[in-house]
């Protein structure tokens, strides 16, 4: 289904308020909660907190006024036609999850015309065996948790799978927020044996403009694998796994400040942190992944040199291009190989201000930063490798690569606050300090400070500075102390707007440098004309399109 027919989903009024209701996020109307109980529900509810539902995949297949297809399979012809009229879960309402096991959650080709939110109720946790959809949008699921270990017997199937759908049709505009996702909680007991049959995947998409933020995934397989365009994955923790910690398949995707950490080596997969190909008419390797940008992630091998089936991760491992015009940049690599962040086969790419570093001295390493050739041998195109921190720098002797106001790393400790215990922040008076080029440098480091904080742009993934935080208006902050503090909050922008009131995620502008600003540019919320439009609106809607 196109971008244009996803799109007529919404409610044409929806769209034309949607910039209103952005500006008075804190004036909307409320949408209605529902409650479901899967411990003292009833099927007879009205779903109120004081009469709640009890089974949560009926609610959602028949409480739930939403669309589906004029006829299935569904092809380019299908039309979109009501599906439980006057049901009493609205588009824009909540559907509030008491404690208890919730098994298999399966949401099959539902499109709704706003956001419905399937969400934890307060100090509750709704346990699932997995959740998945087939076709479907405008769906948020968030703050639940999803392992094998609530059901009996032990199943690792997919955590949670967002998959387009032969039958059901396509899916799109899916978020998933703040969950905790895990195999078992405790695998220090593991085998091989163990993580080979015992790891479940974790979070897998190929649909657009579908959010992963802010959730929690332990002692997986896969971590998070999107092949989709137009994701978002922020924010998002991926602990203990076997294959990879993150795949980007999909055009326009944005990874950002994520943190993946500690592999087990259990199997021949070429585990990385990050790692994406093309796919083509002539398979893998032969087609083009464009417009990625992976920006403030932190990647780690290992936090503990004993932990068992310790491995040799790749760090950004992209190896079968060709990659057009990503943005690799204020990441922070530590990993015990050769690849640190690699790119073979790249056109208008730019890898700049990430800081590389080996965990050991032993090989395989120090990890490099690298553009090189396709395996085809077609040589990288308009390329840029600049203001790195690494151990190594190996890209192709070519003229399609611009490499310049690189370091390589060859005493860490001088370089760096505190690199035992993993704080890669600048020394004062090191070299890497007002030494890089703010040509195509990213207006914020990996702590949302603005660059420079000096006479230029650092070198690294961090921006030094001493005391307060110098802002581009002039402006001044100490919320982040000295300089190997870190305490400012990751930005949380750059890439998509996921927070558009109708859904359609947007690029915001000088997103591929990580917006450089702390003020959102929104006017001032208390304007009379515009105030006074908005309270009539909302007047004579029973609902506002609330963005949770």
């Amino acid at each position: 289904m196109t971008s244009d027919k996803i799109s007529r989903i919404r409610r044409p009024i929806g769209m034309l308020l949607a910039p209103m209701l952005l500006l008075f996020a804190s004036g909307r109307a409320r949408a209605t909660d529902f409650y479901v109980d899967p411990q003292n529900g009833s099927a007879t509810g009205d779903g109120s907190s004081a009469d709640p539902w009890q089974d949560l995949q009926d609610v959602v297949d028949n409480q739930v006024q939403t669309q589906t297809w004029d006829h299935l399979p569904y092809d380019d012809t299908a039309t979109l036609v009501a599906v439980n009229p006057g049901a009493p879960v609205q588009p824009g309402d909540r559907i509030l999850l008491l404690d208890g096991t919730y098994g298999d959650l399966s949401i099959q080709g539902l499109y709704n015309e706003d956001w419905i939110t399937i969400e934890a109720a307060p100090n509750a946790t709704p346990k699932f065996h997995s959740i998945k959809f087939q076709g479907g949008a405008f769906w948020v699921l968030k703050k639940l948790h999803v392992s094998p270990s609530f059901v009996s017997p032990y199943d690792p199937t997919e955590l949670i799978s967002i998959r387009n759908h032969n039958f059901r049709g396509p899916v799109s505009d899916v978020r998933v927020e703040d969950c905790t996702l895990f195999s078992v909680e405790d695998t220090s007991n593991w085998t091989i044996d163990d993580w080979n049959n015992k790891s479940a995947n974790g979070i897998s998409s190929d649909g657009e403009r579908v959010v992963i933020r802010s959730n929690t995934l332990r002692n997986v397989n896969f971590g998070i694998s999107m092949s989709g365009p137009h994701a978002l994955v922020e924010h998002n923790l991926v602990e203990n796994f076997a294959g990879d910690g993150m795949r980007g398949l999909g055009d326009y995707d944005v990874f950002q400040y994520n943190t993946v950490k500690n592999c087990y080596d259990v199997n021949a997969n070429h585990d990385d942190g990050f790692q994406s190909w093309s796919v083509g008419q002539d398979g893998v390797g032969t087609g083009e992944v464009v417009g990625v940008e992976l920006r403030g992630n932190t990647i780690i091998n290992y936090e503990d040199p004993n932990q068992p089936f310790r491995g040799t991760l790749q760090g950004i491992g992209c190896f079968d291009g060709m990659f057009v015009d990503w943005v690799v940049e204020n990441n922070l690599i530590l990993v015990d190989h050769w690849h640190g962040i690699t790119l073979l086969g790249a056109r208008g790419c730019r890898i700049v201000n990430n800081t590389v570093l080996d965990l050991n001295n032993e090989r395989p390493g120090p990890p490099w930063i690298r553009i090189g050739n396709d395996k085809d041998g077609t040589p990288p195109e308009d390329c840029i490798v600049r203001n790195n921190l690494a151990t190594a720098f190996n890209s192709a002797d070519s003229s399609g690569v611009t490499s310049d106001h690189n370091l390589t790393i060859t005493d860490a400790t001088a370089l760096f606050v505190d690199p035992a215990n993993f704080d890669f922040h600048l020394n004062p008076g090191t070299e890497a300090i007002d030494t890089g080029s703010s040509d195509l440098a990213p207006a914020q480091d990996k702590d949302g400070v603005p660059r420079p904080q000096g006479d230029a742009v650092d070198l690294g993934c961090y921006e030094y500075h001493e005391g307060s935080i110098v802002y581009p208006d002039g402006g001044v902050s100490d919320d982040a102390g000295g300089s190997g503090d870190g305490s400012v909050n990751p930005p949380n922008d750059g890439g998509i707007d996921a927070g558009s009131v109708d859904g359609s995620p947007t690029k915001k502008s000088g997103s591929s440098s990580g917006c450089g600003c702390h003020t959102s540019g929104i006017p001032d919320p208390t304007a009379p004309l515009l105030l006074t439009v908005l309270i009539g609106i909302l007047f004579v809607r029973r609902r506002g399109s609330i963005d949770r």
